[in-house]
């Protein structure tokens, strides 16, 4: 039987990273010179990258961005929180124990973020788990990002694992329809950043502690990791 494999997304999903993703845009609209956005306002606003990020910020605090003031608060935006990345970035309760259990059986584990590569291994390196995730597609790996399901393909062959033995961890939309449009199963957690309440996402499964993961791997995965 194939090993399993296990997808994560990153923003939301493994790690609590909503404080630096906000502070950040909150300086770049300041350098733009415009008001930050109020802490109560912020968070409403994470998912779905950076440039997302930015045009919300826009928005919330005046007129909308054009293409070229995007495009050049895109790049501050990338070379500031490059340097402020971990500053507040935390991973959620119990992912750590689960990364360490899923590793005992072999799982193959990959990330799938919409997050630049070469950002998204920064953070994985600085949060001490880049060891369990030898491989990382990003938002520009590869021409497509989530939700094509090509995204989660690349990450599956890469680890030599197969699609029929896989689960997709996530916390928005774009994980859920990826999941779906690559025809596996997904687990979506309670806590992270969905502008669409958690209920309605579509994933096979919620979770609202990393604790309840083996128990849904079990409903997923039976060959792999017993019933449920």
């Amino acid at each position: 039987m194939p090993r399993p494999t296990l997808l994560f997304d990153l923003d939301g999903t493994l790690a609590d990273t909503a404080l630096d993703l906000c502070e950040t845009m909150n300086v770049i609209l300041e350098m733009h010179g415009r008001a930050r956005v109020p802490q109560e306002r912020v968070r409403h606003l994470v998912g779905g990258g950076a440039r997302l990020l930015l045009e919300r910020g826009f928005r919330e605090t005046g007129a909308p961005a054009d293409q070229a003031q995007l495009d050049r608060s895109f790049n501050e935006f990338i070379d500031y929180y490059s340097k402020h990345i971990a500053d507040h970035t935390k991973l959620w309760p119990g992912v750590r124990d689960q990364l360490d259990w899923l590793a005992e059986r072999e799982a193959l584990l990959g990330v799938c973020t919409n997050k630049p590569e070469q950002l998204s291994r920064q953070l994985l390196e600085m949060l001490g788990i880049d060891r369990y995730f030898p491989v990382v597609i990003g938002g520009d790996t590869l021409p497509v990002k989530k939700p094509d399901p090509e995204h989660l393909f690349e990450a599956i062959r890469r680890l030599d694992g197969d699609a029929g033995h896989s689960v997709m961890v996530g916390d928005s939309d774009a994980d859920v329809e990826a999941a779906k449009n690559a025809r596996i199963p997904s687990i979506c957690v309670s806590f992270g950043y969905t502008r669409v309440p958690v209920a309605e996402l579509g994933a096979d499964l919620v979770i609202d502690h990393f604790d309840a993961f083996p128990a849904a791997l079990a409903t997923l995965l039976p060959g792999h990791f017993g019933r449920a």
